[in-house]
């Protein structure tokens, strides 16, 4: 999910930068966000008509505060700010500066929220940075123009909205989807009339809310559920791939050049996934007591009832303490102290 999310998220980076020739940056931040805030509606209620069952959990008056950063933080300031860079760097390389997003999101869950963080996934993290600071050098120095940095600044408020999204995993993605798009993409919109854009062609609007449903809506529905089975950090380095599918999108799609810097720095931060892929993580580790509401199944740490039950549901339930050994991830039910 983590890695599909990844690639629709990639592709709709040089496809944005195309619509930036007929449309206002923040104007496309907007569009982007109310397509995906829009056709996720039209999923919802079309769900509802037709009797579908949702096991997935509500969002609780406690989540507010949670969904009002998120939607500020990731829905509003960080579009506007790659729309922003967008027009001042070249696809490819804008795309491939994404990966800076991966970078914040893991660095954020590691020193302010002390999610656990492995050598190998470190060392890719580094190999990552290697790569993004190689697409900066002029052959003189490292140089961050203007649009490097408007999108490192996209990159870091998408790092903490990662972060401030996984308070929210446990409920239904899609209704957060749709507040965060139906809200963030009409704050954008109304901005960008309000200083004098005008609205752009109406196949130039179709064109951008599609490319916000697939790029944004479903890429974000997946984000979220990747981040109940593999925590905010892991989730980030998986979604780095999305620059090198924005890269390759740019150079086949703009006929952007592949040059020798591109191709380096694409190689050093493909290790640097690779190593993140190629994580173990195995120990004995306790489980607290813990009670919450979320989307399972009766497995191994869901035995609050005495029958099976193999249909996903959700219901507020108990976790009792248990210790045991197994291969994990600090999803929902793992974020326990390392030593």
């Amino acid at each position: 999910m983590a890695l599909a999310s990844a690639v629709l998220f990639g592709a709709s980076a040089p496809l944005a930068k195309v619509l930036l020739g007929s449309i206002a940056p923040q104007m496309l931040a907007g569009l982007l966000y109310l397509g995906a805030g829009t056709g996720l509606t039209i999923i919802y209620l079309g769900r509802a008509a037709f009797g579908i069952p949702v096991a997935e959990a509500r969002l609780r008056r406690v989540d507010l505060p949670w969904l009002a950063a998120v939607v500020i933080l990731g829905g509003c300031l960080a579009p506007l700010l790659l729309m922003m860079g967008l027009q001042h760097t070249s696809a490819s390389s804008g795309s491939l500066l994404l990966n800076l997003e991966g970078l914040a999101t893991m660095a954020i869950a590691w020193v302010i929220f002390k999610e656990n963080v492995d050598g190998k996934v470190l060392v890719g993290a580094l190999a990552i940075l290697t790569g993004a600071v190689i697409l900066a050098w002029d052959g003189q120095g490292i140089t961050i123009d203007a649009g490097g940095a408007l999108i490192a600044g996209a990159c870091l408020a998408w790092g903490l909205d990662n972060n401030f999204t996984r308070k929210l995993s446990a409920a239904d993605p899609v209704v957060t989807t749709i507040i965060k798009g139906l809200v963030a993409g009409t704050v954008n919109m109304g901005l960008a009339l309000a200083i004098g854009s005008a609205l752009p062609p109406l196949s130039a609007i179709g064109a951008a809310a599609l490319v916000g449903f697939f790029g944004v809506g479903v890429s974000l529905i997946l984000f979220v559920l990747a981040l109940r089975h593999l925590g905010t950090a892991r989730t980030g380095a998986y979604f780095s791939l999305a620059p090198f599918i924005g890269a390759v999108v740019a150079i086949l799609l703009l006929r952007e050049p592949l040059t020798p810097q591109l191709a380096l720095a694409g190689l050093l931060m493909g290790g640097g996934i690779w190593l993140h892929l190629a994580e173990r993580h195995e120990h004995d580790h306790q489980h607290e007591l813990l009670e919450h509401d979320h989307s399972h199944v009766h497995d191994e740490h869901h035995r609050h009832h005495a029958e099976e039950m193999l249909e996903r549901h959700s219901h507020w339930h108990r976790h009792e303490p248990i210790r045991h050994r197994h291969p994990h991830y600090p999803d929902l039910h793992h974020r326990h102290r390392h030593n």
